[in-house]
């Protein structure tokens, strides 16, 4: 490797052997510019402020450097990490250096990490406090006025020996297995993956990382790895990747050692598969990467094979189960904001869950993502809402990038008030069990793999598939619209009708796209036949509020437990602090198995009420007053059997007191009979449909609306 001399690069003067700083030239293993015969190379460890060190020079390598800056006088001021290779496992084994003025100015310009810097005529000062991460207690000072020379080595990336100068030398790293860590020293060394969090940030502003590596010493050692650039963390995928750390710091803890990042650290890191490229993954420029170390990696390799439980392929998302934890590599295709706390992410592997999905309610315009694509892969893709620590990174991911999602729960849910059950995807909060997101670059093979098969994947089945679920959906839900004349018409296509004058009429077998109102309690309206007056039907909103209000009024403790009824306190430990009160009502003062009860519940909310009615016979919402409960205002329901909900009209029914129950909770067979707590008729439904022209100058258009359609029989 040949380096420019600094006499081309910083020529100011006819004496170019007077430069203060020098880069070295290197033929056949030896530097063009050798050191005077008079300078001695001088051990960190015997470096002491106060004492003699002109005819001493240090030597080491560049690990750790810090922009140019400038002090209050004017003054270039440079600093730097230098860490002797020959003292790796001493406690102290690097210092700090800091360059003044032009040779500030002329160093920061051309030296790299990794590189050697040999520097004469410093100036040693010793700190005012100790220091705890390997480097000397002293630090040099470094400046063209105090006479200081400076010799640097430029040559980058892999140095063969024949390259090497008695002068400059690559550094020959020495790596520690793990059996022969010991406490406060820093060490290089190689080891297995044998668990690890992807990137996380962490309560300060680094992001942090824990890996657990193992080698053939059959030791041990997790490590917590910290910096403020996510790039500068080892890039591991998977279990079994194969990682190589340079200067990490070893401390013990409770009776075990653990690593940490001290200053310089750096890593590379391996695909731990048996015959793939030897390929390190960094984000450095610059490193040392020697034959003999390929050797090194291809070892571990074939003993991880043998000796570490490698976790095999990311699951499939058509091999999913319900309360399943798995990992899945994916691309990413949309993306969604939902709350402080959580975030959607939309992505596909190719392949379609054998079970109804989630999806998330989110409106169209928070939605990033190409709108064609998404509505392409509509019954391809999932929901995965992802939580707490990594919402900051999810907000960050790019559309279309490959990401491999650490340990997702499935879990199988029910929307309130619906019996069809669907997968929901969820991340959840923390890094137990090595919950994460990583971002995967498109060499990965995995990604490649994933990317052949994605362009294999012919989207035109997909939605065949999707007319094939709509006709199994229609003819399980047959029951919800009967055709009760007009059997003799054929079915006509959407396009034949669309394309015909009005009014005719058809029969047709077609699925739905798309409604308004989007809630279908918008649709209906609950009607009164004594008043004739219609109501709107109150949504999870409305009714959810008036549970609000009237959990203002704590339960009064007096009126619990009475002779037919027993009652059951306790306060929620969420931030409002709920008082809930339930309860049971006795017949022939016995507690009946829950399919024969009824409640009464104070304070509770609607996802609470719900999931009462789906266990017992019948639920009331009341609130205390000074004499007795009473019901919650008739725009609620005042009653809960199963799914069935029955509604008081505010002008017509009156309220009985709800005292009135203990008598027939005392009957033999009681029967919750509606009319039995709210005098006044059940409200019919009444909807309608109906076709009609509408004409105005500029054009005629054809509608269809609801019309003239009652429900005749109770549908209780």
């Amino acid at each position: 490797m040949i380096a420019a001399s600094v006499s081309q690069a910083f020529e100011s003067n006819e004496d170019k052997t007077a430069m203060p700083v020098h880069l070295l030239k290197i033929t056949k293993g030896q530097s063009e510019t050798p050191l005077p015969s008079h300078l001695q190379k001088e051990n960190l460890q015997h470096l002491q402020e106060g004492c003699d060190h002109t005819n001493k020079y240090i030597q080491g390598i560049i690990t750790l450097s810090y922009p140019l800056t400038k002090l209050r006088d004017g003054t270039d001021f440079f600093k730097i990490v230098l860490q002797d290779p020959d003292s790796l496992s001493s406690q102290i084994n690097s210092i700090n250096v800091l360059i003044y003025g032009k040779m500030a100015e002329d160093c920061a310009k051309i030296i790299h990490h990794g590189e050697t810097f040999i520097v004469a005529g410093f100036k040693v000062v010793k700190l005012p406090t100790a220091r705890e991460d390997g480097r000397h207690d002293c630090h040099l000072e470094v400046s063209e006025e105090a006479g200081s020379v400076i010799y640097i080595n430029t040559k980058p990336g892999i140095t063969a020996p024949s390259e090497t100068a008695s002068v400059s030398v690559a550094p020959k790293y020495v790596y520690t297995p793990l059996n022969h860590l010991k406490d406060g020293t820093i060490v290089n060394l190689y080891g297995v993956v044998k668990f690890f969090k992807p990137p996380y940030i962490s309560k300060g502003t680094d992001y942090c990382s824990v890996v657990t590596l193992v080698d053939p010493s059959n030791v041990k050692l997790t490590c917590s790895l910290f910096n403020g650039n996510l790039d500068s963390l080892p890039k591991i995928y998977k279990v079994g990747d194969i990682v190589r750390f340079h200067r990490i710091k070893i401390r013990e803890y409770n009776g075990q050692m653990q690593g940490i990042t001290s200053g310089g650290f750096a890593s590379l890191t391996f695909d731990g598969t048996v015959g793939a490229p030897v390929v390190p993954r960094t984000s450095n420029r610059v490193y040392t990467f020697m034959e003999e170390e390929q050797k090194t990696v291809e070892e571990l390799r074939i003993w991880a094979a043998s000796n570490i439980s490698v976790s095999g392929p990311a699951a499939k998302l058509s091999g999913v189960q319900p309360m399943l934890f798995f990992d899945l590599t994916c691309q990413l295709v949309g993306k969604a904001k939902v709350d402080g706390s959580s975030f959607l992410l939309k992505v596909w592997d190719g392949t379609k869950c054998p079970y109804p999905t989630w999806k998330v309610p989110v409106e169209a315009k928070d939605l990033e993502g190409e709108k064609a694509l998404l509505h392409q892969l509509r019954n391809l893709a999932v929901d995965i809402l992802v939580y707490d620590n990594h919402v900051q990174l999810a907000e960050s991911l790019k559309i279309g990038s490959f990401l491999r999602i650490y340990s997702i729960h499935t879990k199988q849910a029910s929307a309130d008030n619906e019996d069809v059950s669907h997968i929901e995807f969820h991340l959840h909060g923390g890094t137990c069990y090595g919950r994460g997101i990583g971002v995967l670059p498109e060499s990965n093979p995995d990604v490649k793999e994933l990317k052949a098969f994605l362009e294999s994947v012919d989207l035109t089945d997909s939605q065949d598939m999707e007319s094939v679920c709509s006709m199994d959906v229609d003819s399980t839900f047959a029951n919800v619209t009967v055709l009760t004349d007009h059997q003799d018409l054929s079915n006509t296509e959407l396009k034949t009708i669309t394309n015909s004058p009005a009014p005719q009429q058809y029969r047709i077998r077609a699925k739905l796209r798309t409604y308004k109102p989007q809630k279908l309690h918008q649709s209906v309206k609950l009607h009164c036949s004594k008043c004739n007056s219609l109501q709107e039907v109150p949504d999870r909103d409305d009714f959810d509020f008036i549970l609000h209000n009237s959990a203002g009024t704590a339960p009064n403790p007096e009126l619990h437990n009475t002779s037919w009824y027993e009652s059951v306190t306790w306060a929620t430990q969420d931030q409002r602090k709920r008082e809930i009160a339930i309860h049971f009502v006795k017949r022939d003062e016995m507690l009946q198995h829950p399919e024969d009860t009824l409640l009464m519940i104070e304070g509770g909310t609607v996802k609470e009420i719900w999931k009462l009615a789906k266990r017992f016979k019948c639920v009331i919402p009341v609130r205390s007053t000074e004499d007795d409960l009473e019901l919650l205002d008739l725009s609620a329901p005042f009653l809960l059997q199963g799914n069935v909900k029955y509604y008081g009209c505010k002008q017509c029914s009156t309220p009985k007191p709800m005292k009135n129950l203990s008598s027939i909770a005392a009957e033999q067979q009681p029967s919750w009979e509606p009319t039995e707590i709210a005098q006044g008729d059940l409200p019919w439904l009444e909807c309608f449909i109906r076709s009609y022209n509408v004409r105005d100058a500029m054009k005629n258009q054809v509608c269809y609306q609801i019309f003239d359609t009652t429900v005749a029989e109770d549908v209780v």
